[in-house]
């Protein structure tokens, strides 16, 4: 439960905390860039900490830096490990921003800024929580903080950072906050991450793109050839057709199709959302939250090759490219499937080109334990600031560092976030309702009280 002192503390300095946020979305930390805004941001979130009475240190990795921070309350209570990332997605394009991207602005009850949402307005909700909590004699648990600045970039740094520093982020407990809400008015935990396979396949053919009058019917050509390879990788059905692509996916149980049938989802509304008439991908015979949640895909997220300059150039070009991402369930593992691409390409490959395959980033799927003790927290701590019960759901994206905390800590996170599905992402006008906001923050006071009272 929110001790009425905490919860009257975060009342009070709603502007201080608001102000606060819009000071770190200021900051340019987009991982992807060559500037020094990352290091400024880590630096801010440190000293953030500090005033908070935290023992906090920036630490660097080969890329962007980690802020890592400390606080001991006693040697009997729980500890809790917090996770964020203050890097954002880049801003392009600035034109369809209706105010600057770092500049934050207030438009009907939302906060508008890069990262308002993903991550540094979630984020700041723990901040906010600890320093309300610090006001009111101290937190129920120990803490540590762990805030990476390359999630947006596949966090290639995550992995040996966590490995080598496994004793430094020990705890008995994970939270992240960096999902969404089903929708508006519907808290919920997410237990459950697809995995990923991110890819190139280069057809190569002729040395140099060759004249198609003359040498057109004697040559393969690169573009016609992955146009094929392409469409054949689904049945008519939508099955994927990799060799091995179904074998170890773990089916839902009877359970959670009707937890799923039981949310409040309109699947014509959904598809106009997307500016689609209908909801034609994926395999047949599954609901469409079942195929965005449960099922793997894959999808040609870019296609290219020849000339597509203005006008025409008849050519037979010398080679064609496509980048392909598989989304994976549990338990499939992101090696096995890509070996299975690569027999794929080796079997369908037309004679007279040369295939040469990139794999760029992997990440397994995620499946969380939802009986555990920080689950429940999480749940009473939901109900009692958003007034409703949270609904179990899953996501059909990855957070890289969920299997890691997983896999390298032994711990299963709790996906404890507050975005809403329009919050606009990765896109322009990305915004951080502001009711969101401060209910996340008092949700993460009760779950910090309701983690330490009933560990075991």
């Amino acid at each position: 439960m929110l001790p009425k002192d905490v919860s009257d503390y975060l009342d009070s300095h709603r502007q201080d905390h608001l102000d606060s946020l819009c000071e770190l979305l200021r900051i340019p930390s987009v991982a992807n860039e060559k500037t020094d805004a990352c290091q400024r941001a880590a630096q801010w979130l440190a000293r953030r900490l500090e005033q908070s009475g935290v023992e906090a240190q920036v630490m660097e990795t080969a890329g962007r830096p980690n802020v890592i921070g400390r606080l001991h309350v006693r040697d009997d209570a729980p500890t809790l490990l917090v996770y964020g990332h203050y890097d954002v997605q880049p801003a392009e394009p600035l034109e369809l921003w209706d105010s600057p991207p770092f500049e934050p602005q207030i438009r009907d009850g939302n906060l508008y800024a890069r990262g308002a949402d993903d991550d540094k307005g979630q984020l700041f909700t723990h901040l906010m929580a600890l320093e309300a909590w610090q006001a009111c004699g101290g937190p129920p648990c120990n803490l540590k903080f762990f805030f990476e600045g390359e999630e947006e970039i596949g966090s290639p740094d995550l992995e040996p950072f966590i490995a080598d520093h496994v004793e430094l982020l020990r705890a008995h407990a994970a939270v992240i906050s960096d999902s969404d809400f089903f929708a508006p008015g519907v808290p919920s935990i997410t237990y459950a991450l697809r995995g990923l396979a991110y890819m190139e396949l280069t057809l190569l053919g002729p040395q140099a793109d060759i004249h198609s009058g003359s040498h057109g019917g004697a040559v393969t050509n690169p573009v016609n050839g992955l146009a094929r390879m392409v469409a054949g990788l689904a049945d008519r059905d939508g099955r994927i057709t990799v060799p091995g692509f179904y074998d170890d996916v773990l089916e839902l149980t009877d359970e959670e199709r009707t937890e799923w049938d039981a949310l409040p989802f309109d699947e014509k509304e959904y598809a106009a959302s997307l500016g689609v008439e209908t909801l034609g991908g994926g395999e047949r015979g599954f609901s469409t939250l079942e195929r965005r949640w449960a099922r793997p895909t894959l999808d040609a997220n870019g296609i290219y090759g020849g000339y597509s300059g203005y006008g025409s150039k008849t050519i037979i070009p010398s080679r064609a490219a496509v980048k392909i991402s598989m989304r994976l369930v549990s338990d499939q593992d992101p090696a096995k499937v890509v070996e299975g691409f690569r027999q794929y390409v080796r079997e369908h490959t037309p004679p007279g080109l040369r295939a040469e395959l990139k794999v760029f980033t992997t990440a397994r799927p995620v499946l969380l334990d939802r009986a555990q003790p920080a689950m429940e927290a999480a749940q009473t701590a939901l109900e009692e600031c958003f007034g409703r019960r949270a609904a179990f759901i899953r996501c059909g994206a990855s957070v890289p560092v969920t299997e890691l905390i997983q896999r390298l800590l032994g711990l299963d996170a709790v996906l404890l976030g507050y975005g809403l599905p329009t919050d606009n992402l990765h896109s322009p006008n990305e915004h951080f309702a502001l009711d969101q906001f401060y209910r996340g923050a008092k949700t993460n006071a009760a779950f910090l009280n309701n983690f330490a009272r009933n560990w075991p």
